[in-house]
């Protein structure tokens, strides 16, 4: 092989190893992406307490850290005023479950009662979310899925 030849394929492996680089570090650096989200209302009914269960699956190339949730009636004021990561601080914490290398399952579940349903607005809510990856990134979902209270 001549010399040029050898030097032209070392360059080439050079700069296919920094690309790949490159995309790795770019990779681990993507937001958590949620995929699979369902929500599951059930009233309380003869004496019964009713339920919201709530499940998606997370995946981000540095780990899950948490996922939180909160559900909220389509006409409250975050309808208005966007909700936002800082809204998502008090919400509460799903559980996680690891089903993949990167991914996992998460699941939130909360009991409803007569009363609560009774006190609060009827009609569409959406679940919000907000996943956070080992690496702190984040993503924000508002309307990560739908239910009907009635």
């Amino acid at each position: 092989m001549s010399r040029r030849m050898v030097l032209s394929v070392a360059a080439g492996a050079v700069v296919l190893v920094g690309a790949g680089a490159y995309a790795l570090a770019y990779a681990g650096e993507q937001p958590p992406a949620l995929t699979h989200s369902t929500a599951r209302y059930t009233a309380p009914e003869g004496g019964r307490d009713g339920s919201l269960t709530f499940a998606t699956s997370v995946t981000a190339s540095s780990g899950v850290k948490n996922v939180k949730v909160l559900a909220w009636p389509q006409n409250s004021s975050f309808a208005k005023n966007k909700l936002t990561a800082k809204d998502m601080a008090a919400a509460e914490p799903a559980v996680c479950k690891p089903f993949k290398k990167h991914t996992a399952t998460c699941t939130y579940r909360i009991t409803t009662t007569v009363s609560d349903v009774e006190s609060s607005p009827r009609g569409v809510w959406h679940v919000a979310v907000l996943a956070t990856a080992r690496n702190g990134t984040t993503t924000l979902d508002t309307q990560a899925a739908d239910f009907l209270v009635k």
